[in-house]
Formats: structure tokens, C-alpha cells, sequence
């Protein structure tokens, strides 16, 4: 009935402006040919950048790299939502090549199954993707990226690697004493607090080693919704984290027209809601019961998602998603050693020699910190599709248990980000044994 009433109440105000729009209509013809003259005219001008070669060979790669990744983060003990940037990582593997020397930056080519490209093709595509897929006013979406070097109190940086990384990676460079480690910490934290406008209030934790390089990457990353959710439709219900946890979340809700695949085989449903500007998508990856999402994600692949998103279909889908704020932090640098990254994880073999000019650096840490938040917000909704039957018998969405998600980029092919909800934000309301 409250959506009926809704729906009622946007017809009332549809023909209070189609009334509006008729006044005014003789006077707005001018306006309004000149105003499609001068869009035109500018679209003309300067049309859709297309990515170059050397940076649509990363973006795929980097994709391909990240799907590795999140397999070993997610077999990490303790381990419950995970958040990694595949462009990010990129950029970070980026700076380790700008700064190494020998098979320390070849290794990071191999990698990203990059080792044909030359070094300045490496950096000028990887600098190239990561400006593309962060500018937030082309896709409509909040992206804050920050990236910082730190090295030892005794370094001195190079003014060669400070220039270069600061123009192609937007990196900034410190010094840090962790002679007093809890200040240290607290003024790393301080920096990936005031780098997120306060949405991360701990980018590195449980630092072991300290005597290296350390890379941080602090993120936040809110989408806007090419529809938005119903604003008043937000209520109270349970988020199955297992068979036996229970919390209470805020869940949002929306009937619309979206790509919907069910893959009946392995027991799991894909949706895809567009973000503004519809340039990229979140694709949400379900199985239909409460369950460890390890047997999903056993499946997930560029391969397997490529599949999933051949077969969807356009179709109405009724939607609850809980309106999530989360924040994670990984430190990624023995995964990274682990896919081959060995050199520079390593204090005798490592040669990051570009960065300070003496060998005598290796890199000790790699913390990969992000903050994601969705709620209602997006674009006003089109009432005209209520008064048609695309949403009669519409199939259900109902995120109550773990899922897993993908960012994607659909001008890039890039994935922006990857990651799972397990637990989100909320009072336990029962933990059973």
C-alpha cells in the first residue's frame, strides 16, 4: 500500500509539471536548441578517451592478478569481509618497478603478465588506468585514492623516484621512526584518517616488521545508484552471518529492471545494479542459501564471471541489499611474495636501490586499506516503468547472508573493486554454538 501511495503521489507530481512544462514550453525551445548545440558541439570536441593499448593490457591483468589474490586473503585465519582494488594493487606493484632495479622490477612485470612492455610503457599505462577509473565526476561515484611510500628514519629519497612517482602514482613519501612504534602507528593512522575525510580510522595494524619500505594505499569508495533505493524504505532486519549468528542491519529496498542470472547448476544468483552515468555496475554474486561462501568462491575467476555476465538477462528484480558501511585493511606483502613478488619482499635479494640510491631497502609491508559505504543514494527514479508491466512477477533479491561483489568498470573492462560481505555493522542479536 506505501508504495502504491508513493507511486500515486509521483503521478500527481508528473502532471503538475507536465502542466508547468506546457506553459513554458514556447520560450524553452530556443534554450533548449542551442543548449543540445552546444552539447553536441562539445561531445564532438572531445569524445570518450580510449584507453591505450599498453593500459588495456593491465587492466585485464591486474583483474586476472586480483582474483589470485583474493584467494589467499580469504584463506587467511580469522579473515571476514575483504575489500581489494585491483587498480590499486596495480599502482602500488607500479611504484615497487619505479623504485626497483634487475629482477626486482622484472618480477613485478611477470606479475602482470606484462614482461613484453617496456618500463616506460608499464608506468605510462598503469598511470593511465589508474587516472581513468578514479575520476569520480566521470562515473558519479565518491572514490578518495591516497598512496604513501614510507621508508626508515636513515633514508634518503632520490629526487628522480620522488618526482616520478608523485606524477605517475600520485604517491606521497615520509619518513618514520619506529623506534617508539606507538607513535608511529598513531601517525600512519592519522594520515589514512585525514586521507579518507575520517572513514578509515586504522589503514595499518599489527605491523611485525619494521625495518623496511612500507606502501599503504587508504581508500573509500561510495557508489551512487543510476536508481536510487526508496529513500523511505529502510527498516530494520537480520543479516544471516552463519548458521548460527544473527545481526541486525538496516536493509534498503527497490523494484527495478536489472541484468539477473541464475546459475541453477552451482546454486547462486547474479545481479548487476548500474551506478550513475551507467560507465560502471556492482555485480553482486549470491548463493541462494546461508552458507561459508569458500564453495563460491572457489568458482570465481575473469573466466567465470565473464560467463556469468554473457548469460544474464534483463529482468524485473525485486531488491534488499543491507545499507553497509565497512572498513578493512590487508597487508598484502607476503601474498604478493607468495605470487612471485619474491625479490622485493626479501632484504638480501631485494633491490629498490631507485628509491634511495643505495641497495639497502627491501619492502616490508603493503597495507591495502579501504572503507565502502552504500546507502538509498542515486539518481531520481523513472516513474513511468510502475505504469507498465516490466515489474509484474519480479524475481527476488534478498541479501540476508554473505555475498560476495564486483566493482566493474565497463568502459575499461577494469575491475575497480572485489571484495565480500560476511559480517557487517551491527548488534549480534544470536550466537549459537
Amino acid at each position: 500500500m506505501m508504495v502504491d501511495g508513493w507511486i500515486k503521489t509521483l503521478e500527481r507530481q508528473g502532471l503538475c509539471y507536465q502542466l508547468k512544462s506546457e506553459a513554458m514550453l514556447v520560450t524553452s525551445l530556443v534554450a533548449l536548441a542551442l543548449l543540445a548545440h552546444t552539447a553536441s558541439s562539445a561531445t564532438s570536441a572531445s569524445p570518450d578517451k580510449v584507453l591505450s593499448t599498453h593500459a588495456s593490457l593491465l587492466a585485464d591483468n591486474s583483474a586476472s592478478l586480483a582474483f589470485s589474490l583474493y584467494q589467499r586473503v580469504a584463506q587467511e585465519k580469522d579473515t571476514e569481509n575483504i575489500l581489494i582494488s585491483p587498480v590499486v594493487v596495480a599502482s602500488a606493484l607500479g611504484l615497487v618497478a619505479l623504485g626497483g632495479k634487475a629482477s626486482t622490477a622484472s618480477q613485478v612485470k611477470s606479475l602482470l603478465k606484462a614482461d613484453k612492455l617496456k618500463d616506460e610503457q608499464l608506468h605510462a599505462g598503469l598511470g593511465e588506468l589508474l587516472s581513468e577509473v578514479s575520476d569520480p565526476a566521470a562515473r558519479n561515484v565518491t572514490w578518495k585514492i591516497r598512496s604513501r611510500l614510507y621508508g626508515p628514519s636513515s633514508i634518503t629519497f632520490t629526487e628522480s623516484f620522488l618526482k616520478k612517482s608523485k606524477k605517475l602514482y600520485n604517491c606521497e613519501h615520509s619518513k618514520i621512526n619506529f623506534k617508539d612504534k606507538k607513535s608511529a602507528m598513531k601517525a600512519i593512522n592519522e594520515w589514512g584518517v585525514k586521507s579518507t575525510d575520517g572513514k578509515l580510522p586504522e589503514v595499518a595494524k599489527n605491523v611485525e616488521k619494521t625495518d623496511g619500505a612500507m606502501i599503504i594505499n587508504a581508500m573509500f569508495f561510495k557508489p551512487h545508484w543510476n536508481e536510487q533505493f526508496h529513500p523511505k524504505m529502510v527498516d530494520g532486519r537480520v543479516f544471516l552471518a552463519s548458521r548460527g549468528l544473527t545481526i541486525s542491519v538496516e536493509m534498503m529496498h527497490r523494484t527495478g529492471l536489472y541484468d539477473y542470472y541464475e546459475d541453477v547448476d552451482n546454486k547462486l544468483t547474479v545481479l548487476s545494479i548500474p551506478l550513475a552515468h551507467k560507465k560502471s555496475s556492482v555485480v553482486f554474486v549470491m548463493p541462494l542459501h546461508v552458507e561459508p561462501l569458500e564453495r563460491v568462491e572457489k568458482l570465481l575467476s575473469g573466466k567465470q564471471l565473464d560467463t556469468w555476465l554473457a548469460k544474464m538477462e534483463e529482468k524485473a528484480v525485486a531488491v534488499s541489499l543491507p545499507k553497509i558501511s565497512m572498513e578493512v585493511s590487508h597487508n598484502l606483502q607476503k601474498h604478493l611474495g607468495e605470487l612471485g613478488l619474491t625479490d622485493a619482499v626479501d632484504k638480501v635479494k631485494a633491490d629498490l636501490s631507485n628509491i634511495s640510491g643505495k641497495k639497502d631497502l627491501y619492502l616490508a609491508n603493503v597495507f591495502h586499506a579501504s572503507a565502502v559505504e552504500w546507502a538509498t543514494e542515486g539518481n531520481p527514479i523513472d516513474p513511468t516503468v510502475y505504469s507498465s508491466d516490466k515489474l509484474k512477477n519480479p524475481k527476488l533479491f534478498y541479501a540476508d547472508h554473505p555475498f560476495l561483489f564486483l566493482v566493474k568498470d565497463l568502459k575499461t573492462k577494469s575491475i575497480l573493486y572485489m571484495g565480500r560481505m560476511v559480517r557487517p555493522k551491527g548488534d549480534k542479536i544470536r550466537d549459537e554454538l
